[in-house]
């Protein structure tokens, strides 16, 4: 009888886009695959994204259209986090200012709110998204209302956001006018902040819910503010060097080198401290072992293998538990 799977200890997974399912224009290989599997397994699935711009069924549309499972209600992006995370902070039927897209406007509607386009209308908030459309005059409006003290949500503060052409000002960017104007700093729905998180694993009812994303600073940070396990695969922007190298709190629970791995066992990591190894402890994960010797990570297999940045990892997050500067070792492999 084969060993479970990594996602049988999980009821939910909670899956980035980019990244994770896809790359461009185009399906990560094994990426449907494994999305089409969780359903037999008994797991609920639900993507989460910092996209606010786009409507819930529009996402759905393009993850269908790359032959992935997908329906609007397994969408979760942060105009709904945010406009939820909103109606905890301001009574029913309150006006808010909502700077950015329809899909905002609506997801605020849809809490019992009540959208305006104006400072001069006294909002109780300003609830801020991104929209290409966006310009000086929205920005001014919201500075205004800030400014006399109404509540401020901001669905991301992504400082950045891929185009065709490049890289462009994400909703950071222009959360980040508004607060050199007025000197105050948002409530954040979206990644890295819990709420979105929170928000998908209660629309699914899941009690044990896995994050997995590309993204250390975003997907990884957020699932662990969340108090949820996270999976950081590596088809997207982070790799094994900057896991190793992580800050303590976007550390993720486990390192994938595919999304199809979470159908595979994952392979206990084992401690071996006391054993007079080093500063650092030795640690083990599929049978490869690491240890940290005068601030280096020793490794007794090749480089090639996932198992041994595992190991890495497990060594030198050991020797460094506590941390708030990225910084990269030397790591030897074969070295043991």
């Amino acid at each position: 009888m084969s060993e479970p799977g990594l996602i049988s200890g999980y009821d939910a997974l909670l899956a980035d886009l980019d990244g994770v399912v896809y790359a461009g224009a185009h399906a990560i290989d094994g990426a449907v695959e494994a999305l089409d599997a969780l359903a037999p397994a008994g797991v609920r699935l639900a993507y989460v994204t910092n996209n606010a711009s786009r409507s819930v069924a529009e996402v759905a549309d393009h993850v269908r259209s790359l032959g992935a499972p997908a329906t609007a209600s397994q969408v979760f992006g942060s105009a709904l986090a945010g406009a939820e995370l909103l109606a905890t902070l301001v009574p029913p039927g309150a006006p808010v200012l909502v700077i950015g897209s329809a899909t905002l406007a609506e997801a605020v509607s849809s809490q019992g709110l009540v959208p305006v386009a104006s400072a001069r209308e006294n909002p109780a908030a300003v609830i801020q998204g991104f929209s290409p459309a966006l310009g000086w005059t929205d920005l001014a409006e919201a500075s205004y209302a800030v400014a006399a003290g109404a509540v401020w949500v901001a669905t991301n503060t992504d400082l950045t956001i891929p185009q065709a052409r490049g890289i462009a000002p994400g909703n950071g960017s222009l959360v980040a006018a508004v607060t050199a104007a007025t000197g105050k700093h948002p409530v954040v729905a979206g990644k890295p902040e819990a709420p979105l998180f929170l928000t998908a694993a209660a629309h699914l009812d899941a009690r044990r819910a896995l994050v997995v994303g590309d993204r250390l600073d975003t997907d990884i940070l957020g699932g662990n503010r969340a108090h949820m396990d996270t999976a950081l695969v590596l088809t997207g922007v982070d790799s094994v060097q900057t896991a190793l190298a992580a800050v303590t709190a976007e550390r993720p629970t486990y390192l994938l080198a595919r999304l199809g791995e979470l159908h595979l066992p994952y392979p206990p990591v084992l401690s071996h401290t006391g054993t007079g190894t080093g500063d650092g402890g030795g640690h083990s994960s599929g049978g490869i072992r690491a240890i940290v010797r005068d601030g280096v990570v020793l490794v007794d297999g090749p480089e090639s293998s996932i198992d041994a940045w595992r190991a890495a990892c497990a060594a030198w997050w050991h020797a460094r538990p506590d941390v708030d500067i990225a910084y990269l070792p030397k790591v030897r492999f074969a070295a043991l």
